[in-house]
């Protein structure tokens, strides 16, 4: 049995649906790397792919839609030592979250940033997300979406995140393998998960991503960054594997004057009152 287990946890997601996969797969990279259940925090927001937290034994925080990394960042700035992952839905990072996104990303905390993106809203019944195909059809895009997906991926290169990684869930092992290396690296972990919605995209199923896919081989160098940026633009057959590295990138707590000469985290500090009440009465 796995530590991260809970045996009587009803799970609401619907048979079939990726979120399974993500989740299961987590769970080994976690228990592989030895990490403990009191050591992690998942953060997450709305959504289907936000309800993961709920299912495996962890701390977690559930914010409002698209807030996941701002607090992720904060509690990870304020205790350093944990293991922390923020993670939620395609339209919940890169819709409602989208500006969290990007600046997340420019600060580099030192964090992953896992996204179940399946081309749709599943919670809220089948509207179309930010990275919904041109065409695809739901009850309120009738005629089809007409907007350029957003490429996460591509945004994630051209500000130079540290990690940037795509995986299929319908492909575990690799899976596993590129949430274990996000885990390992000191700095912003981008991992966005393909996970098919079997109830309300009926288009980009298992088969589809299995078929519009394929493996990064060893010639290709993720710390080349024009690489990377031709990979992530690559749209016909999307590529799978770490598309992006660039480990020089100075953490976000590193950055802290909190940290400068006192290493313990903030919250084993003790807190001087009258200093505060100093603070709080001072002049305008």
């Amino acid at each position: 049995m796995n530590q991260f287990d809970l045996p009587n946890s009803e799970i609401a997601w619907c048979p079939g649906c990726g979120n399974f996969g993500i989740l299961s797969s987590l769970k080994q990279a976690l228990e592989e790397l030895q990490i403990k259940p009191d050591n992690l925090v998942i953060v997450s927001g709305i959504g289907q792919a936000a309800k993961l937290p709920h299912y495996l034994k962890c701390n977690f925080f559930n914010g409002l839609h698209g807030r996941a990394l701002p607090p992720a960042t904060a509690i990870k700035a304020a205790n350093p030592a944990l293991v922390v992952i923020a993670e939620g839905g395609d339209g919940d990072m890169y819709g409602e979250g989208g500006n969290h996104f990007i600046h997340a990303i420019r600060r580099n905390p030192n964090l992953v940033n896992l996204v179940h993106n399946n081309f749709v809203y599943g919670l809220t019944k089948g509207q179309a997300s930010p990275t919904s195909q041109i065409g695809f059809k739901t009850p309120i895009q009738v005629e089809g979406v007409f907007e350029v997906p957003f490429n996460p991926l591509a945004t994630a290169v051209a500000l130079g995140a540290s990690f940037v990684a795509r995986v299929f869930v319908g492909e575990a092992e690799q899976t596993k393998e590129v949430i274990k290396k996000a885990l390992m690296h000191r700095g912003y972990a981008l991992v966005d998960i393909f996970q098919p919605c079997v109830t309300f995209n009926k288009i980009n199923t298992f088969q589809w991503f299995k078929e519009h896919t394929y493996q990064l081989g060893p010639e290709h160098d993720p710390t080349d960054r024009a690489a990377a940026f031709r990979l992530a633009l690559e749209q016909e057959k999307f590529p799978l594997g770490i598309i992006y590295l660039n480990p020089g990138r100075v953490v976000f707590e590193d950055k802290l004057a909190a940290y400068r000469q006192d290493q313990r985290p903030l919250y084993r500090r003790e807190v001087d009152f009258e200093k505060l009440r100093q603070f709080l009465e001072r002049k305008k």
